[in-house]
C-alpha cells in the first residue's frame, strides 16, 4: 500500500442528504462535483497518490469516479475501495450496484474491511480509511451521522480535513 503520508480519504453524505437528493443533473450538484474535482487535482498538485474511497452512494461515489477521471493528468495516482462488507450494495437499484461495480472494477486496490453485515461494519470502514491517510476530503455541514463521526475521528487523529462545501 502506497504511504499514509501521501494518501487522501473521503467521507460526505448519500444522496438521502444532499438537498438535489439522486438528481445528479441538478446544477448544485454538478457545482458541488466541480469543487471536489479542484479539492483532487490541489491534493494531486500537493504530491498525494493514493486515495481512498469508501464506495457509499453520493459523495462517495463522486469522489471516487473524478479520482479515476483525474489518472488522464496524474496517471500515476491510485484508488482503493474500502468497502465495509461483500452486502454493501445489496437493497440498491440495479443501476446503483452496477455503478458501485464499475467503480470496484476500476481500483487499483479493494480492501474488505469485514466478511459479514454488522451494526459497525460502516463506522469501521471509516475508522480504516482515516487510519491509512493523512488528508480528509469531506463534504460536511455538521449534520449528525457517519460523515460527523468521521470528521470528528480525523480531527482526534490529526489529520488535515479539507472542507468542501455542499452548496
Amino acid at each position: 500500500m502506497p504511504a499514509k503520508q501521501m494518501t487522501v480519504c473521503f467521507s460526505g453524505y448519500r444522496p438521502e442528504k444532499l438537498p438535489w437528493g439522486y438528481d445528479e443533473d441538478d446544477p448544485r450538484c454538478a457545482a458541488l462535483k466541480e469543487r471536489l474535482r479542484q479539492a483532487v487535482t490541489d491534493a494531486c498538485e500537493q504530491g498525494y497518490r493514493h486515495f481512498i474511497c469508501g464506495m457509499a452512494r453520493g459523495v462517495d461515489t463522486y469522489c471516487g469516479e473524478i479520482t479515476l477521471a483525474l489518472r488522464a493528468q496524474y496517471p500515476e495516482i491510485t484508488l482503493e475501495a474500502a468497502i465495509p462488507c461483500p452486502s454493501q450494495p445489496e437493497g440498491w437499484t440495479p443501476e446503483q450496484q452496477a455503478r458501485w461495480q464499475a467503480l470496484v472494477e476500476r481500483c487499483d486496490y479493494e480492501t474488505m474491511v469485514q466478511d459479514h453485515y454488522s451494526a459497525g461494519c460502516m463506522q469501521r470502514r471509516n475508522r480504516y480509511m482515516v487510519d491509512h491517510a493523512q488528508r480528509l476530503i469531506a463534504v460536511f455541514d455538521g449534520q449528525e451521522g457517519g460523515t460527523r463521526r468521521t470528521v470528528e475521528y480525523a480531527m482526534r487523529r490529526g489529520l488535515e480535513i479539507v472542507y468542501v462545501d455542499m452548496e
